[in-house]
């Protein structure tokens, strides 16, 4: 429309300018004409951890956190988790629509075809101490993968793109398997084509001397379930560590290497172990009116709880509320998890809370729920890494094919010293600041 634009003034030259809007907002670009002179630069916009810039257009997922809904391609994530298979979800991120009976009987045929890794690789993962982090050894392999596919370089290739990618869904379960065993001084696992995804996957981790473990059908499916919730979150840390690395047109083993190095920080993938840290120094529910008020006086955080785009109950955090009391009908009940319930109750009716809106997020009861299934804190991460590599792989795809996008080249306010010059002295050189 004519009048999709902004007027602004510039009140040290006086002059106003018309910037377009285009989607409803300006192109940082088009600030550039906001000049002082002929030799300035031109107008930039400061945005510190891009807490207001958006870096690319995506038709992947939708997220409105004022309102706590997250779509993938349009559905719902409830009702994704609630009717469909993670390697369903996969493939509606990685093609845009829901895959019919065929596509998803050819889908994960393929998936299961691919989940063996080379006999070097683990010769690569043997390499590692026994107590290395299992997402550092994780990170690592991914990292080395390119080294076993050098074809993955040719990313413009759409058919070659599709068979590395088709190979990462595949075989992250594989790899993540094969560190946690590597921790435990287990013999690895090869993965059965039959199962699947969260069956093959929980049989490489817990087999032991039976021929085939038997899995339990609730918790492979609450797996599935967290599997599909953790799949995208839009322009994360981590996604868009993938998107920045894949815009060099490095090969995808690469840019997965590295979402996965961003995704191990303990302000991104490792949430959720603090949650559990908290859980445990709470110790009951009798203490958690006590706990609450140190923290409303300033003594701590409450993990698990708000997020930098959710301003309202994180959907995934509601859904993995429900899946956990199915786990516990299995598991046996955590305490932690009432004391986690105690904790909502009282923070969701706190106006303290309320006015900062604190709501939980996902992190708050994905860790209760790995716990109880047998896994320990340092899985949390790799867990996390698994499903969301494909929605890494959606988002690396769909920059690749936006003629819009370049290498990503942020800019910089520079405030360090003026021009100055280094002068010599006998004793030496010293670098002295000019008049």
């Amino acid at each position: 429309m004519a009048n999709d634009k902004v007027t602004l003034t510039d009140h040290r030259t006086q002059k106003s300018y018309e910037l377009p809007l285009n989607d409803g907002h300006i192109r940082a670009a088009d600030l550039r004409q906001i000049k002082t002179g002929p030799d300035d630069f031109g107008m930039m916009s400061y945005d510190p951890a891009f807490m207001n810039t958006a870096s690319c257009k995506s038709a992947v997922t939708y997220l409105d956190g004022e309102n706590g809904i997250l779509r993938y391609r349009g559905y719902p994530i409830e009702e994704l988790a609630e009717n469909c298979t993670f390697l369903e979800v996969a493939y509606l991120l990685l093609n845009g629509e829901l895959p019919s009976q065929n596509e998803l009987k050819d889908w994960v045929e393929q998936v299961s075809q691919h989940r063996l890794v080379h006999e070097n690789l683990k010769k690569f993962i043997d390499g590692f101490h026994y107590d290395a982090h299992p997402m550092g050894i994780l990170t690592s392999t991914v990292a080395a993968l390119s080294t076993f596919y050098p074809e993955a370089h040719n990313i413009k290739d759409k058919l070659n793109r599709k068979q590395q990618i088709l190979r990462l869904v595949a075989k992250m379960p594989t790899i993540a398997a094969y560190a946690f065993r590597h921790s435990l001084g287990l013999p690895y696992v090869f993965p059965e084509n039959d199962l699947s995804y969260t069956e093959n996957f929980m049989h490489m981790l817990w087999k032991r001397t039976e021929p085939r473990y038997q899995s339990n059908p609730v918790l492979a499916r609450a797996l599935d379930v967290l599997f599909i919730l953790h799949a995208d979150h839009e322009q994360n840390a981590s996604t868009s560590v993938m998107r920045a690395v894949g815009s060099s047109h490095a090969d995808p083993y690469a840019a997965t290497a590295a979402a996965c190095a961003a995704l191990s920080g303990p302000l991104h993938g490792g949430a959720n172990e603090e949650v559990l840290v908290m859980l445990a120094q709470i110790g009951s529910v009798d203490n958690v009116k006590d706990y609450v008020k140190h923290i409303k006086e300033g003594k701590g955080k409450l993990m698990g709880f708000g997020h930098r785009v959710y301003k309202n109950y994180d959907p995934r955090a509601r859904i993995i509320k429900r899946t956990a009391e199915e786990v516990f009908k299995v598991t046996g009940r955590n305490p932690k998890l009432d004391i986690a319930l105690e904790l909502e109750k009282i923070a969701l009716e706190d106006e303290y809370f309320v006015k900062r809106k604190l709501y939980p997020n996902v992190d708050f009861y994905s860790g209760i729920i790995y716990q109880a299934m047998g896994f320990k804190p340092e899985m949390f991460t790799v867990l996390f890494a698994i499903p969301r590599v494909a929605g890494w792989l959606a988002q690396w795809q769909e920059m690749l094919e936006d003629p819009e996008q370049k290498i990503a080249r942020p800019r910089q306010i520079y405030i360090g010293k003026e021009l100055r010059h280094v002068t010599g002295k006998s004793a030496g050189l010293r670098a002295v600041a000019s008049d």
